[in-house]
């Protein structure tokens, strides 16, 4: 969906800053109901929340194939725009709600390993989607794409009902809402492992990434078309999923933390080199290499996300997790438009791959406790019941309470 929206969107305008609106429209209802989404996943069937949302998406996806016969520009441009805030409102229930519903379904000794290969059963998904949209938006347009993807959605929505029910955690009964978000980011906020790790991708993919310019690079860059912007999309989650089956039998954790600042800077230097391209295969190729990098920083942080959330947060976690990665793609589109209109899309890119570097540096300054971190299984030591009754209440943690 997002690759047709994109692509419909800079031939309606041939706006870069049009492109960058359109991450910025998703991501304001998304982010902004991020916590109360986390809240609601800690209080009600995850499994139904998800199943939900995945309906709603469905009507999104549907409302946008209706727009395509519409011939006023600026009134269709804002349709587009209002379905894709409506998405945004699915999506920040349905993400806090997922993340908790999973580490509450799969056992706690093989949390990493079925981590890894969720990640890669999404990355499949993500990769032929790309391709898929490509080819559909050149063969049959944009109004069947979105009648297909649809059709997507709806069957997501089925499969949800093959996952067992599982238990509502408890909540205490005379706690707000804002009690209720306020422990969720506590939880998170007094975890340097936690928040080093999503800042730390937060601030890469907002400067380093360049995927809501790729429309541009396509068209008028390395002119190569609708069916060229699909592979290009393709590309880094193909990377990412050919680390992902490598990660499955060889899981990067032992030396996690020093693994994902070597992730963060690989990611930032073939983004360089990308921006610089103007040869398709090299482009591809850059591409691939930085779904390389990103896979091995998915694996470590899903694994930091599952093994230190204790199970009456995971909802309100996942959300504030969401807030520093899940919107980084879209508050990333916004300052790629921005940044692309002010400096020209070239520069822009490389500069941002340069930012990216200048990050990672800051955080192994700032975070050492995730510099030194190791998810070895056989010397992890998980998160303790105390030690989460004293963050929720909002106690001071011991000089070695809950240190990895």
């Amino acid at each position: 969906m997002a690759v047709v929206l994109g692509y419909e969107i800079y031939a309606l305008t041939n706006s870069k800053l049009a492109l960058g609106m359109l991450g910025l429209v998703e991501a304001i209802p998304a982010v902004s109901l991020a916590l109360y989404g986390g809240h609601i996943a800690d209080r009600r069937d995850r499994r139904a929340i998800l199943q939900i949302t995945l309906l709603a998406l469905t009507w999104c996806a549907l409302a946008l194939a209706a727009l395509d016969g519409i011939a006023d520009l600026r009134f269709k441009l804002g349709l587009l725009y209002a379905v894709v805030f409506g998405a945004g409102i699915a999506r920040g229930f349905a993400e806090p709600a997922a993340g908790a519903l999973e580490a509450q379904v799969v056992p706690r000794e093989i949390l990493i390993r079925s981590s890894t290969l969720m990640a890669s059963c999404w990355l499949l998904g993500a990769a032929l989607g790309p391709l898929a949209a490509g080819l559909a938006y050149a063969w049959v347009g944009a109004a069947w794409t979105f009648r297909g993807i649809a059709v997507l959605y709806g069957l997501g929505s089925l499969f949800v009902l093959a996952i067992a029910p599982q238990p509502i955690p408890l909540a205490p009964p005379s706690e707000t809402v804002w009690e209720s978000v306020a422990v969720g980011v506590r939880y998170v906020l007094r975890s340097q492992i936690m928040v080093g790790s999503m800042a730390l991708d937060l601030f890469a993919v907002l400067f380093g990434g360049a995927i809501a310019l790729l429309p541009v690079f396509a068209k008028d860059i390395l002119h190569v078309g609708p069916i060229g912007l699909g592979v290009l999309n393709a590309a880094p989650t193909l990377g990412a999923l050919a680390i992902m089956l490598v990660a499955m039998r060889y899981p990067p954790v032992k030396h996690a933390g020093r693994n994902l600042f070597l992730a963060v800077t690989g990611f930032g230097v073939v983004m360089i080199v990308f921006a610089l391209s103007e040869s398709m295969a090299l482009s591809v190729a850059m591409l691939f290499l930085s779904g390389v990098f990103d896979g091995i920083s998915v694996v470590i942080r899903r694994s930091i996300l599952r093994l230190m959330s204790p199970e009456h947060l995971r909802g309100r976690i996942a959300a504030v997790s969401m807030i520093f990665i899940g919107s980084s793609n879209e508050m990333g589109a916004l300052e790629s438009g921005v940044a692309a209109t002010l400096l020209g899309t070239v520069r822009s890119v490389w500069l941002g791959g340069i930012a990216t570097l200048l990050i990672v540096a800051g955080a192994a300054i700032l975070a050492p406790e995730l510099r030194r971190l190791s998810l070895d299984p056989n010397k992890f030591i998980p998160h303790d019941a105390e030690l989460d009754e004293t963050i929720a209440a909002g106690e001071e943690l011991s000089p070695t309470g809950g240190d990895v």
